[in-house]
């Protein structure tokens, strides 16, 4: 699930800062892909069941004429198919997944933009980017973790 990049060794402490921050940003980058299509996913299945099940309803309202209840019980029987899709496939439990994981990205890129703009080149510290970049993985784990939860109980 996670990009696969080239790691760089020996880097000095600002260069480290530098791949951090780019790690983060393709973090970012993947989650937001995820969430916008998630989302649409999630939003198309819940207004397409709306739909039929407003059609379906209207049809058997007209109940005297046999060609439309037939359409409303296959109406119905649609709405059944696609209200199945949404816990099977957790479009819109991953859209919020994904919407958290950007918003956790989003706010370490922030503290490690901040650290490197207040802080001079010659006194970043390798220890502070080391927890930043624990973090980092740590915003990774529970994604995974939690991307998998979601896709055993589908």
């Amino acid at each position: 699930m996670r990009p696969v990049t080239d790691l760089p060794s020996g880097l000095k402490p600002l260069e480290l800062a530098q791949h951090l921050r780019a790690q983060i940003e393709r973090g970012h980058t993947y989650a937001r892909s995820r969430k916008h299509r998630f989302r649409w996913k999630s939003v198309t299945v819940r207004l397409t069941t709306l739909v039929l099940s407003a059609a379906s309803t209207i049809i058997l309202g007209l109940q005297n004429l046999d060609p439309w209840t037939g359409t409303a019980f296959s109406l119905v029987a649609v709405v059944t198919v696609v209200s199945a899709l949404e816990p099977f496939f957790a479009w819109r439990s991953l859209w919020v997944l994904m919407e958290e994981a950007s918003h956790k990205f989003h706010r370490l890129e922030d503290d490690l933009k901040y650290y490197i703009a207040a802080t001079p080149a010659e006194q970043v510290d390798p220890e502070r980017l080391r927890a930043m970049f624990e973090q980092y993985q740590e915003i990774w784990d529970s994604l995974s973790s939690r991307w998998l939860k979601y896709r055993d109980n589908a």
